[in-house]
């Protein structure tokens, strides 16, 4: 059994891909007999499956409220002391990370990091791509400290590498394939999507609506294809904007859904659209092709680690000005034998991908880092 303690910049009741990641992770690790603390912003949590969260109290970032930052304090250096990990594992280090980079270094305990959001590319879209070498430089130093680094895909292991980041390696993709499945594709879910109107074609779009998913990029696809509505399910800073670009259109501001109801909007969809060019792995895509809906994603990021263009989903060239409408065009003029075979590799595909083996990767991790660690340490 080992004792890892999490620090994260976000956790529940956040929701997103890299929330999803860390719950499925912290759950696989109890169940095969690790002892977790989590150290992430307070969320009025105390406990996760069998996890402590030790709850930072932080104030919402004006740009993006939905997220807390949360600031280091000697009380976490406390609560880590008594914890006494075997090993720290730092999610996205940037502010709360910084303290668990700090306190394990100060007790000497083994220290692993991972990449999950793509903070560089993010600074375009918001109007400061002048910071892009110094945010580099600031992950290249926090990395840098850390035994091990591990990304989502392999794409964002080699950029990593180009800027300087040592000891980088992968750690698989996992998807829920029970829950984002086929069967869950059920008509009232696509009555409530449409708005009442199940024959149009649905076009769906799923995750956080922020400027740097390039989620404005779809106005063009729905208003050329004849009869389509868009939903899109989530929320974020974003979304105010968004009402007033798609104002006049057939779209549904959907909200949060979770559970079954996700799997049924996913299951229920005509076509997943995803114009994100910032993703380290794009999870939402793989409970996409899980639940059986077809999806046009970016050549971009960690995307071709799990979309192959015209096997199991569509790939548009990001650069390209009418890529995404294309690429829509193409997956929606498809035969119906082609548009089942999508629907049947897409599955296969995410069925490579279960939580446990991602979880257990992570684990032959820590041991080869704690291994390490202890070498160094009696020479």
């Amino acid at each position: 059994m080992r004792k890892v303690a999490i620090f994260t910049e976000t956790f529940l009741p956040k929701v997103d891909g890299i929330v999803t990641r860390l719950k499925h992770t912290v759950e696989n690790l109890v169940k095969l007999g690790d002892e977790v603390m989590i150290f992430a912003p307070d969320g009025g949590l105390t406990e996760y499956c069998g996890a402590k969260i030790y709850g930072v109290s932080g104030f919402p970032l004006p740009m993006y409220p939905e997220l807390k930052l949360a600031l280091p304090r000697p009380s976490i250096g406390y609560a880590l002391e008594q914890f006494q990990p075997d090993i720290v594992h730092l999610i996205n280090p940037a502010v709360l990370g910084l303290a668990g980079l700090f306190y394990a270094k100060s007790m000497k305990l083994p220290l692993i990091a991972s990449y999950h959001t793509h903070l560089p590319q993010y600074l375009q879209h918001y109007g400061l791509g002048f910071l892009e070498n110094a945010m580099w430089e600031l992950i290249k130093t926090a990395h840098n400290n850390a035994e091990l680094n591990l990304c989502t895909s392999n794409a964002m292991v080699e950029q990593l590498r180009e800027h300087g980041v040592k000891e980088v390696d992968l750690w698989q993709r996992g998807v829920d394939t029970e829950l984002f499945h086929p069967q869950y594709k059920h008509a009232e879910m696509r009555s409530r999507l449409t708005e009442g109107h199940p024959e149009a074609t649905l076009l769906l779009y799923v995750g956080r609506l922020s400027a740097e998913k390039g989620i404005d990029e779809i106005l063009p696809v729905l208003q050329a294809i004849p009869n389509s509505r868009l939903a899109l399910v989530g929320d974020g800073p974003y979304r105010q904007e968004l009402e007033k670009i798609f104002a006049g259109t057939n779209t549904n501001f959907v909200g949060y859904l979770q559970g079954t109801d996700l799997a049924s909007a996913f299951a229920s969809s005509d076509v997943f659209l995803f114009p994100s060019r910032t993703e380290t792995l794009g999870l939402v895509l793989l409970e996409a092709m899980a639940a059986g809906c077809p999806v046009v994603a970016a050549n971009s990021g960690g995307i071709p680690d799990i979309v192959t263009n015209g096997l199991n989903g569509y790939m548009f060239d990001p650069i390209a000005e009418d890529g995404l409408l294309t690429a829509t065009q193409q997956l929606l003029d498809c035969s119906p034998a082609i548009a089942d075979d999508l629907k049947h590799n897409a599955r296969l595909e995410a069925e490579k991908w279960g939580w446990e083996a991602a979880t257990s990767q992570l684990q032959n991790y820590y041991d080869k880092v704690i291994e390490v660690s202890k070498a160094s340490i009696a020479v």
